[in-house]
């Protein structure tokens, strides 16, 4: 009789807190929900404070990841919280309406709030991936060149265009 031996090993797991910030209604919480559920709800309700989501990802046969996203309210009146809602952050997503001007502008005070607050334990800041969002409307008010300079000189880790309606680039975005 054969008998068979087979080494098995067990998958590693990681967690990542990834925090997701931007302006009001610039689509975090689409965004979210289209990664980890793939899924989209057109009726808008504003986050309060913050929300959480998880996404598991198999990164390779030996490695999970498990992804914790903290959706961050945009609305001014949350941010005295961001300090408790960054804490122990590894990564970040800075989003922006690709239709809306404003909300570009105001990704600096958002990078800078996530800068001045969150640090990798060797004393880094935490690496942010800037999304223009909403890329299916024609109606843009910030143009790519625009974007390209824009991620350089901020430092970012990267940038490209998403839409969380269409599901458009959300998981490329993310790996």
């Amino acid at each position: 009789m054969d008998f068979f031996y087979s080494e098995i090993s067990p998958v590693a797991e990681k967690l990542f807190k990834v925090i997701v910030v931007g302006d009001p209604t610039v689509g975090k919480t689409s965004f979210v929900q289209r990664y980890v559920q793939n899924s989209y709800k057109k009726d808008y309700k504003g986050t309060v404070g913050v929300d959480f989501a998880l996404k598991v990802v198999k990164w390779s046969e030996t490695q999970t990841v498990k992804l914790q996203l903290w959706d961050v309210a945009g609305q001014e009146r949350f941010t005295w919280m961001t300090r408790v809602y960054y804490k122990d952050s590894r990564g970040c997503v800075i989003m922006f309406d690709l239709t809306n001007r404003n909300s570009f502008v105001n990704t600096v005070k958002w990078k800078r709030d996530v800068d001045s607050k969150c640090r990798l334990p060797d004393g880094s800041p935490i690496p942010c991936l800037l999304l223009a969002n909403k890329c299916d409307l024609r109606q843009r008010q910030v143009d790519q060149l625009e974007i390209e300079e824009f991620y350089k000189e901020f430092n970012f880790i990267g940038w490209t265009e998403t839409s969380a309606k269409e599901g458009l680039m959300v998981n490329d975005a993310m790996k």
